[in-house]
C-alpha cells in the first residue's frame, strides 16, 4: 500500500462516498433508493468509463497506462479491464439466479477488497 497521505485522503474519501451510495441503495425504501441510483449511478458509470479509457489498449494490444517493466508495458487486457470484467459481469459461483438479485452476490474488486459492498 502507498504510504502517502494524500493518498490516505483520496482512498477514504472513496470508500466512504462509495459505503453511502451502497448504504442508501439498500437501508431506504424504494423510492428513495431509485433516487439514489438515478442520481449516483450515472456518475459511478462515467467514472468507471474515465478510469478504463486511461487503460485502453495500443495499436500492438498493449496498456498504454499499466508497466510490468521499466520500458515495457503490460498486455491488454490488463488488471483494470480484468477487475472491472470480473467485479461487473462475472458472478462469483456463476449462477444466473443471482444475476436477477443484485444484492444476493457480494462483488469483491481483487485488488481494493476495502470497497467490499456490505447490504444493510
Amino acid at each position: 500500500m502507498v504510504n502517502s497521505p494524500v493518498f490516505g485522503q483520496l482512498e477514504s474519501a472513496l470508500a466512504g462516498y462509495l459505503a453511502d451510495v451502497t448504504r442508501r441503495a439498500h437501508s431506504y425504501d424504494d423510492r428513495t433508493a431509485a433516487a439514489v441510483a438515478r442520481n449516483e449511478l450515472p456518475r459511478i458509470v462515467e467514472t468507471l468509463k474515465a478510469v478504463l479509457d486511461e487503460h485502453e489498449p495500443d495499436e500492438n494490444g498493449r496498456c498504454a497506462t499499466c508497466r510490468t517493466k521499466r520500458f515495457g508495458r503490460a498486455v491488454a487486457p490488463c488488471r483494470a479491464y480484468l477487475t472491472a470484467h470480473l467485479c461487473l459481469v462475472v458472478t462469483e459461483d456463476g449462477d444466473p439466479a443471482d444475476q436477477a438479485d443484485p444484492a444476493a452476490t457480494t462483488l469483491v474488486m481483487p485488488s481494493a477488497r476495502r470497497y467490499r459492498e456490505v447490504p444493510g
